[in-house]
């Protein structure tokens, strides 16, 4: 089949998802390749959670600018400038531990520059996406996420082995630079529903999206954003959702290396398979939803609170029972449960910006990944904070006891998190 006999609705939504697909890689090739080097270099546990937390610091500086500038500039164009920043930073920077000034520097780069990509992917993707298809469309797209960070887990162990950390560095720029000129190439600003070429881009009238994506809105209400309860519940929610990915998804490695005493290059590809969970679930979580709210058996706010309590209840269970397990195959089932069922309540939380702002849904999306971006911060560093602490009472960290509260804190945000949804969310639009 041709490319140019696909609709374009979906020609932007594969390339969403590879776009979160390589921003994933790059963020677990990172952790992969710096702990290998650090624990060759004797960095201990607190520096390294704070080298690691400093990509979300620069994340967390650009998420409303990124939504504000795709607002007003084009999320297409947003989304190419972030990408050519990012990969330029990883092409140019050398990984040396020792050189910590430079290495703070480049991940404080790396998180600005992938800080404007969700916000520009809301805004794309509000534009070119019909209602009907919204929670799996969006679904797909952000099951990229969880792609790559299983191919991540796949693949750069045995590069670092073959060619050294640095070449993880080399081989994320490389995707970065193809994804842009796939998106120079084949992505589109998204025609006007008046226009004869509306057809061809796969829409129809009663099809297009509810009418964001032809104008750029020249107010947008902050103050009525800012003191929404249900945009606090996004929020609230954001934040232990990704309190929870970034805490595994940076620390899952010494949890092995250091908990379990065993070593990454060693395993299986088993270590991909939380990550593949996530993949999977992501993408039936939107098909679930948007089958319950067509076929009208649930409405969409039933619909977003039914998903996002079931995902977050079932992945605290799984977090809090993590660190019992002493072997590497509970450790993967535990992770893969956990992941998997916060990647299914992606279709309650995240999927709402859309739902209750179709017109500012990169504003929406940038003020609570920003949320998403401190539990990043706060979640990574504080994590490598508590293992120090541990190595004191319990010698090393390969007692059990040393990682209880890693786990525990966020299966509790999980809870507390479904709670809040469950009261305050909604599926209705509450901004014109």
């Amino acid at each position: 089949m041709k490319l140019s006999n696909i609709p374009q609705r979906y020609v932007i939504v594969f390339l969403t998802f590879l776009s979160t697909s390589v921003c994933y890689i790059e963020r677990v090739g990172f952790s992969i390749a710096y702990t290998v080097a650090a624990d060759a270099a004797g960095i201990n546990q607190s520096s390294k959670g704070t080298i690691l937390s400093t990509f979300f610091v620069g994340y967390a500086c650009s998420q409303v600018p990124g939504g504000w500038a795709a607002q007003k500039i084009g999320g297409r164009k947003v989304l190419l400038l972030s990408f050519v920043l990012w990969s330029s930073t990883c092409f140019l920077v050398p990984l040396d531990p020792n050189r910590v000034g430079l290495l703070v520097v480049a991940r404080l780069l790396v998180g600005v520059a992938q800080g404007f990509i969700f916000p520009s992917i809301h805004t794309v993707l509000a534009q070119w996406v019909p209602p009907h298809e919204r929670s799996r469309l969006v679904s797909i797209t952000t099951s990229g996420m969880y792609l790559g960070a299983a191919l991540g887990m796949w693949l750069l162990p045995a590069l670092v082995e073959l060619r050294g950390p640095e070449s993880v560095f080399l081989a994320e720029a490389l995707a970065g630079v193809v994804w842009s000129l796939l998106w120079v190439r084949y992505a589109t600003d998204p025609p006007r529903s008046e226009h004869p070429k509306a057809a061809a881009a796969g829409f129809g009238g009663a099809l297009l999206p509810t009418n964001v994506n032809h104008h750029k809105a020249t107010h947008i209400p902050w103050k009525k954003i800012m003191l929404s309860l249900p945009v606090w519940a996004i929020v609230v929610n954001n934040f232990t959702f990704h309190y929870a990915l970034y805490v595994l998804m940076n620390w899952l490695p010494t949890y092995f290396e250091l908990g379990l005493q065993i070593s990454l290059q060693g395993m299986d590809s088993s270590k991909m398979v939380p990550y593949l969970n996530m993949f999977v679930f992501s993408i039936v979580g939107g098909f679930i939803a948007d089958y319950l709210i067509t076929k009208r058996i649930l409405s969409v706010t039933r619909t977003r609170k039914f998903l996002n309590t079931v995902g977050f209840l079932v992945a605290s269970a799984a977090l809090m029972a993590l660190p019992q397990f002493r072997s590497s195959n509970g450790v993967i089932l535990c992770s893969s449960v956990a992941l998997g069922f916060l990647a299914l309540g992606r279709a309650g939380f995240a999927v709402n910006h859309m739902d209750i702002a179709p017109r500012y849904a990169g504003i929406v999306m940038g003020v609570s990944n920003t949320a998403g971006t401190l539990a990043g911060i706060i979640g990574v560093d504080l994590t490598g904070k508590l293992l120090e602490a541990s190595k004191l009472v319990y010698s090393d960290l390969s007692h059990p006891e040393s990682w209880r509260a890693v786990f525990f804190i966020p299966g509790l945000l999980c809870i507390f998190s479904s709670v809040v949804f469950l009261l305050f969310s909604t599926g209705e639009r509450i901004f014109d």
